[in-house]
């Protein structure tokens, strides 16, 4: 049994299809697809898929990858990104498929590159110069309160235009630390100024292990 890892981007409108909606995009595309992937046995068979670190609606990834499994041995593999690709919907870009070499389970943090308006910028300053930066986590567990100073402790920025850049690394998957949402610095930094929504942008560009390479 072979693990296969699809990497792909999900970029522009893309970004407003919502994980359980991917999933089921991705069952579809498979099953139209005719590779040879893996089902479930049992009553109601199904493709084995599996998504790592579901990435927030709203917004873009050049990192996302999912997992299959074949029994056939000797894939090609570029014959699989080759079928794929057509059936995907605009904003879904197949960038590898190969077998897995990481463990979902070793994802520990993640890089994101976040544009926002160049009116945050006192923000921004107010926020770097705070001793703490208290926001509410929401889980399926409930909310609490949490310090974001303690993960970021200062955001080093760049402007741009009429934009201002920076990037953060987050807890990602599985480890200790809590998963993380760039949303919650964004929630933080509009509470502090009018910055309109629509006009922040969160890309997801890489995904990290424990130990600090990057996840394949």
């Amino acid at each position: 049994m072979i693990t296969v890892r699809i990497r792909f981007r999900k970029v522009d409108e893309a970004a407003y299809i919502s994980l359980l909606d991917l999933q089921r995009v991705f069952h579809r595309i498979l099953k139209r697809s005719g590779l040879p992937v893996y089902y479930t046995q049992g009553f109601n068979p199904h493709i084995y898929l599996s998504f790592a670190c579901p990435l927030s609606l709203g917004q873009e990834s050049i990192c996302e990858c999912c997992e299959v499994k074949t029994e056939e041995e000797n894939q090609d593999f570029a014959l699989w990104k080759e079928t794929l690709q057509p059936l995907m919907p605009r904003g879904i870009e197949i960038t590898s498929v190969a077998p897995a070499v990481s463990k979902v389970a070793d994802i520990d943090h993640a890089e994101y590159a976040v544009t926002v308006p160049a009116s945050a910028a006192d923000a921004l300053d107010e926020y770097n110069a705070a001793p703490a930066a208290m926001v509410m986590k929401k889980s399926k567990r409930g909310k609490k309160e949490m310090d974001l100073k303690e993960f970021l402790p200062h955001i080093d920025y760049q402007p741009e235009g009429d934009e201002l850049r920076f990037s953060l690394m987050l807890p990602c998957g599985s480890g200790e630390a809590p998963n993380l949402n760039p949303a919650l610095l964004l929630s933080y930094l509009q509470q502090k100024s009018e910055i309109p929504p629509w006009l922040c942008n969160v890309t997801r560009v890489k995904l990290y292990t424990k130990n600090n390479e990057e996840f394949c």
